[in-house]
């Protein structure tokens, strides 16, 4: 059986340095198939979808709000020729309803040990309109290493520099955030995968740059910090959500590689001051995630926000307006208020209004977001901070032998040179880049 896995491109936020990380829920979605599918992949964020490709079926995987709309159209496409389309996936799941109307069949929850079934009633002409396995988690030591080998390696370098693979350890999470739907999707749960197997995981990984996406690493810390321990010996080096605040779990952490994390900046207290300077302390990298939209939030309390943004030393900054998606407490409230004006799932990429703020006008909050990036990059680009945490993380890896270039000539022709591995030269790039 030939499975053609699609996940489908969606329009970049304007102003923002454009670069596509190798996606994460298609290749873990792979793993799970019986030995006999034969899988083909197409990201088309990176490349072309051929249409004309012979298969027996298309499985599209959505991420994100931003995909749903091109993935149906996908669907009606592949449908119109006779061929079954099935979906999955984070944004299956949050538009499972409209999703419907596009597929033949949608799967709902996670997939392990559970496409075996799937493929059969497939092949029986058997294929269920919906799988629905929502707040049925399967065991999470099934969960194996995923699919890297469908990626297309060359496609996911920015500039000449390696990018990096994405990895998760565990699933759920204990918290319930007002703007999020994790506890929908997952569960209220956390659920590790047993450290032995994710170990063994991240040996199989080629890539020495990690982005771990878990929701949460400081949900146990005795799980965080035995899972660090036992990463130092693969010297990775990696990027993850909040980490615990804890001296034992950030020294752990940095053994482990540790090379910067997202850290929600919500107000202007001393508190998040001292921890991204903790974060500094060992050595480990910040990128502030600022929410701006919030009902407790006015003009002013912005307005502060962004100032103190300039004083604590951020590395990078990333923000975000909020989106209510659906099945979060935020899209609940705001629907039951009436406020949410704009239903075009285009728009909600967490960089445009499309709802009514409690102490402001759209347009004017909308302002405030685009005033905040300039602010904050206004004397050195994203890409120019984005660089100078790459040059900090290729120094690391040339100090503990792990450096390997996948393209020796750097694509920015402003340097023009080829990156040795010896310190000396690339700390003679290193000095031109500033």
């Amino acid at each position: 059986m030939k499975l053609k896995l699609i996940y489908p491109k969606w329009n970049k936020l304007p102003g923002q340095t454009t670069f596509n990380l190798p996606p994460h829920g298609p290749v873990v979605f792979a793993a799970t198939l019986p030995e006999y599918v034969d899988v083909s992949f197409t990201d088309e964020n990176v490349e072309e979808l051929n249409m004309d490709e012979e298969c027996d079926v298309v499985a599209i995987s959505m991420m994100l709000t931003t995909q749903v709309k091109r993935g149906w159209a996908i669907a009606d496409a592949y449908r119109a020729k006779g061929i079954p389309v099935m979906f999955g996936g984070i944004s299956t799941m949050l538009h499972a309803e409209e999703t419907l109307q596009h597929a033949d069949s949608i799967f709902l929850g996670e997939s392990e040990g559970r496409m075996e079934q799937v493929m059969d009633d497939l092949k029986n002409h058997k294929l269920k309109k919906v799988y629905n396995y929502m707040g049925h988690q399967p065991d999470i030591a099934l969960v194996g290493p995923a699919r890297r080998d469908l990626y297309k390696r060359e496609l996911y370098n920015h500039k000449g520099v390696q990018m990096v693979d994405l990895f998760h350890a565990s699933r759920g999470c204990r918290f319930s955030c007002y703007p999020c739907a994790v506890s929908y999707l997952g569960g209220r749960c956390f659920r590790p995968r047993p450290i032995d197997k994710t170990i063994a995981d991240l040996e199989t990984i080629d890539n020495n740059r990690l982005f771990i996406v878990d929701n949460s690493l400081a949900q146990n810390k005795q799980w965080e910090m035995d899972l660090f321990r036992e990463m130092i010996p693969l010297k990775k080096k990696w990027i993850s959500h909040t980490i615990e605040d804890d001296p034992q779990v950030l020294d752990l952490a940095a053994q482990a590689g540790a090379w910067y994390v997202y850290q929600a900046v919500y107000d202007t207290s001393d508190y998040i001051k001292e921890r991204v300077k903790r974060y500094h302390d060992y050595g480990i990298g910040v990128e502030g995630t600022i929410l701006f939209g919030l009902d407790n939030q006015t003009e002013d309390d912005i307005l502060r926000l962004i100032d103190f943004l300039l004083k604590i030393d951020l590395d990078l900054a990333e923000f975000t307006i909020l989106a209510p998606f659906p099945h979060t407490k935020a899209y609940d409230d705001l629907m039951r208020q009436g406020r949410i004006f704009d239903h075009d799932w285009d728009h909600y990429n967490a960089g445009q209004v499309v709802y009514q703020p409690k102490h402001m006008s759209p347009e004017r909050l909308q302002e405030l977001y685009e005033y905040a990036w300039h602010a904050f990059y206004q004397d050195e680009t994203q890409e120019e901070k984005m660089f100078k945490l790459f040059t900090q993380v290729m120094l690391r890896e040339m100090e503990d032998g792990t450096y390997r270039p996948r393209n020796r000539k750097l694509a920015n022709k402003s340097f023009g040179k080829d990156v040795d591995r010896s310190k000396s030269h690339f700390n003679e790039f290193q000095t031109k880049a500033q």
